[in-house]
């Protein structure tokens, strides 16, 4: 880097040259932790003719320095370094493009808007536009429950060591560097609850005029990032390719739920149009395409979704229509009807059947049948459909609300109820009513005062069966996907005054290429599995203090249960995470997280330990977070540091 710092990467070449170059830049370790999914990707990107960089940033894995938050100027400044370095190799031609996954493609979107002038275009992987709209830390506004356990999973990774065998005999002092400069990131982000500068950061929708190359972007509707295909569709200058399929947080060639698809082959086109030049059809392609999916029985985890592609030329699209459904007296119509007013208090546990608000496609983390809840919400129903009902885009609910505490939010699920009467949660959003007037500014709730307000739900793409029925829930709170306001609140609604707006597809006849199946040479194993691993995800009730508690234990990590894996470099490596969100259904300051998780390193006389602790509970004024740290060179405890942070509560 042009101050002195030196980044770690690996890097494959195809023979000849100069070539096209790409590169993934994110914090996750490529001599290790990212090892097997690297090799996935990248030598086949080579073998396309392609030099492939994968740089792990600074502060994190074998590269200098510290990382002191997400996302920070610096960190796309290296970005944007990166790129010009690669342009300026003999092996390059001078035309770089930039992909990743999560991280990775954030990182592509802010290193493209710096514009360095060499990177070309770009295809970020389920990422987003709007670090306060749609990331892991709030949700309509509210705090989620991804920002203290992912958070968390990066206290732990924050305190990795490099690798003795490529940063030498310095590799304590780098460690050390590291650890003395940690802070715990959720206290970090909790000091930051409306939409400040910190969320404006790295956001690309504040300068949608910054990104005017093309950008390609793949995400999945089981994904936390749905919505943002759809604003970077309408609002990016650049030619702009979109591929959504049913997928969790994965890449598209490892997916789940199936249909797979060839992410090589399908970013190669790309690359070869705009890194090449190649003329190769993508042009006089419809841009946007979308997995339609198909009604299903409620699961926490899908093998496969059945469904078919569709395409579209732009979006918004003018073969999607809005179709208006009004909240009547428990049911939904086509018009408004005079009914009685409405209210419920949702117990603090209601939510236990939604899954995470993001699926990494591991056993239990997708909604299972909306039916669990039963009670927690008000409830419309409408008629059994005459035919099947395509949804394409972002449906929303326009409520006109009152509630009864100065802190509240208003929670949306839009179901699919089967003729049996199972329940497919098709998609959910959340409002929090201080927000009603901004995200800058939160503004108490005067009790009983009618407020008409809009919650967004994430986009879809949904076939609802013909004989099915389209169910509109409403509830005040959504555990633990959420953090609960700090007393119990009653929503009051008058019937015929709020309505679901749904992006209703016209139904046609689509053709679209058909997509090569993944390689099974993409998706290699590791060398050894040194012990088998587990995983339980669970839901328990203590009937002597009624409290609630939703557990997922992994022998693996956020691997899932892949136990401990040797690699061919020789490393070991192991990771077991315990998460555990409890509350009572009476009291949402029992509302409780915590995270427990343990790391080891080890080939031959180099073995590291880290061991973490967080946890996260609030009063009505206060979020209060506790959190320790401790490794280990061999059996000698290289580091210790507990953290305590009470952070005032600002609408939340």
């Amino acid at each position: 880097m042009p101050d002195g710092t030196r980044l770690a990467a690996r890097l494959w070449l195809p023979d000849g040259g100069p070539v096209p170059a790409l590169l993934e830049s994110i914090p996750y370790r490529q001599r290790d932790r990212t090892r097997l999914r690297d090799e996935g990707m990248h030598p086949h990107f080579a073998a396309n003719g392609y030099a492939c960089l994968r740089v792990d940033m600074r502060g994190s894995g074998d590269s200098d320095g510290v990382m002191p938050d997400e996302y920070t100027q610096q960190e796309m400044q290296d970005g944007a370094d990166v790129v010009q370095w690669i342009a300026e190799q003999p092996w390059c031609d001078g035309n770089v493009g930039m992909f990743g996954k999560s991280w990775g493609a954030f990182t592509a979107f802010q290193v493209a808007a710096l514009r360095p002038p060499a990177l070309k275009a770009i295809v970020p992987v389920m990422g987003t536009d709007d670090r306060w709209l749609e990331d892991i830390h709030f949700c309509g506004g509210v705090l989620a429950g991804d920002n203290f356990w992912w958070g968390s999973i990066m206290q732990l990774l924050n305190a990795f060591p490099p690798d003795p065998e490529s940063v030498g005999d310095r590799w304590r002092e780098m460690w050390k560097e590291r650890l003395d400069a940690m802070t715990f990131w959720p206290a970090q982000w909790l000091g930051h609850q409306t939409k400040d500068e910190t969320w404006r950061r790295g956001s690309i929708s504040e300068d949608y005029g910054a990104v005017d190359i093309p950008v390609f972007y793949i995400g999945g509707w089981a994904d936390l990032y749905r919505n943002t295909p759809f604003r970077v569709a309408e609002h990016l200058a650049g030619p702009v390719k979109v591929l959504m399929g049913p997928w969790a947080h994965l890449y598209p060639h490892e997916a789940k739920p199936r249909p797979r698809v060839d992410f090589v082959a399908e970013a190669t086109r790309f690359w070869d149009r705009w890194l090449k030049g190649e003329q190769n059809g993508i042009d006089d392609e419809p841009l946007l395409r979308f997995w339609l999916q198909d009604s299903v029985a409620p699961a926490g985890f899908h093998e496969e979704r059945p469904g078919r592609w569709v395409e579209e030329a732009a979006w918004p699209s003018p073969n999607v229509e809005a179709r208006e459904l009004w909240l009547n007296a428990g049911t939904l119509d086509a018009g408004p009807a005079v009914g009685p007013e409405m209210s419920i208090c949702s117990p603090q546990t209601f939510g236990k059947a939604g899954g995470d608000m993001c699926s990494f496609g591991l056993p239990g983390d997708m909604p299972t049948d909306c039916r669990m809840d039963v009670g927690g919400a008000l409830v419309f129903r409408g008629e059994p459909l005459d035919e099947a009902l395509d949804i394409l885009g972002l449906p929303e609910v326009r409520l006109r609300v009152a509630a009864d505490q100065a802190q509240a939010f208003a929670v949306a699920l839009l179901i699919d109820e089967a003729p049996d009467g199972a329940q497919t949660l098709i998609s959910r959003g959340v409002c929090n009513l201080m927000h009603r007037n901004g995200d800058t500014a939160p503004k108490p709730v005067v009790s009983g005062e009618v407020m008409d307000v809009t919650v967004p739900l994430h986009a879809i793409g949904y076939r609802i069966a013909a004989g099915h029925r389209i169910m509109v829930q409403i509830a005040s709170t959504y555990w633990p996907i959420l953090w609960p306001a700090p007393r119990p609140v009653t929503l009051t609604l008058a019937a015929g005054q709020s309505a679901l707006h749904l992006p209703v597809r016209a139904a046609r006849t689509d053709t679209p290429r058909p997509f090569p199946e993944p390689s099974v040479d993409h998706l290699p194993g590791p060398s050894a599995r040194l012990r088998e691993g587990a995983f339980e995800r669970s839901l328990s009730v203590d009937l002597t203090t009624d409290t609630h508690a939703a557990r997922m234990f992994s022998d693996g990590g956020v691997f899932g249960p892949v136990g401990k894996m040797q690699l061919e470099t020789g490393t070991a490596m192991s990771d077991v995470s315990d998460r555990v969100y409890s509350i009572r259904p009476d009291d949402p300051l029992r509302a409780k997280a915590t995270m427990t998780q343990e790391s080891a390193f080890e080939r031959g006389e180099w073995v590291a330990r880290i061991k973490t602790y967080a946890e996260q509970t609030a009063s009505e004024t206060a979020f209060h977070l506790i959190a320790r740290v401790e490794c280990w060179d061999g059996d000698t405890l290289f580091h210790k540091v507990e953290w305590t942070h009470d952070i005032p509560r600002n609408g939340m």
